[in-house]
């Protein structure tokens, strides 16, 4: 058995602890509050379950994407310069700067530190229908390989053929999936809803299911419930799992399963 564990701090941002390494996804530490963007207003319901000092030193942010709010707020941005290692899209460091890394679909980077070594990839993903990329801009995904684990954190997507393509390359044991059926623009979501996140399971047998970005924002439309309703529908619920913000959870993987 592989063992990961994850820490929930809210919406779309979780602290990942593999091989005595610290990754934090899409940083979020303000309060509530409305975030005026070009065509919409985001508005977050809820605080955050860590504080920016509870989190402690990490070894690098897998930033999805930087140009919306609720993937990295006003608290984030700060957040960003007290690390020593961040990764996003191209076009994301070019804005960001600083300490900022820009990688490209596929493309590797290793960590290294005391005799263990990280490999993060990038992956592609889309942020809602086909089309939407000069609305949605670039996002990705990552996967990190520690010779024990295989971590898929897919950013803000929905399935399509890009994360087929991820499950054809990578036997994920855990993936991190972004989750809530996000709605802004109009009658389409633009992160996974149910059918979304039940079509990435299937594509990742052997994966421990682990949504998050569901909660405290007023624009998802699908909660933990539905995604548990779901999958324990179609017979595999115990796939999935559920967090509880704040907690560290120990994500055991390679254990036998009933088949999907």
């Amino acid at each position: 058995m592989n063992t990961t564990k994850i820490t929930l701090v809210g919406g779309p941002t979780a602290l990942i602890e593999i091989a005595g390494f610290g990754f934090l996804t899409d940083p979020t530490f303000d309060e509530p509050g409305e975030y005026k963007l070009p065509h919409v207003t985001l508005i977050k319901t809820s605080r955050p379950a860590l504080s920016v000092d509870q989190i402690g030193t990490i070894d690098a942010v897998l930033l999805s994407h930087d140009q919306h709010s609720d993937n990295l707020d006003n608290s984030g941005r700060a957040f960003l310069k007290r690390v020593s290692r961040v990764l996003t899209t191209t076009i994301g460091a070019e804005r960001l700067g600083d300490n900022v890394e820009g990688l490209r679909p596929w493309q590797s980077v290793a960590l290294s530190k005391g005799g263990s070594s990280v490999k993060v990839t990038a992956t592609p993903a889309r942020h809602g229908p086909a089309g939407i990329e000069p609305l949605a801009g670039d996002v990705i995904g990552f996967v990190l390989e520690d010779g024990s684990n295989i971590i898929y954190v897919t950013g803000d997507t929905v399935w399509y053929d890009g994360i087929a393509e991820v499950a054809r390359r990578f036997k994920a044991n855990v993936v991190l999936l972004f989750a809530g059926s996000a709605q802004t623009r109009g009658p389409f979501h633009l992160t996974m809803d149910t059918n979304d996140a039940i079509e990435t399971a299937q594509a990742f047998p052997d994966a421990v299911i682990v949504p998050v970005h569901y909660e405290g924002w007023a624009h998802f439309k699908q909660s933990g419930d539905d995604l548990l309703k779901a999958f324990n529908t179609l017979g595999f619920g115990s796939r999935l799992q559920l967090l509880e913000p704040g907690v560290a959870t120990s994500i055991i993987s390679g254990a036998k399963r009933p088949k999907s």
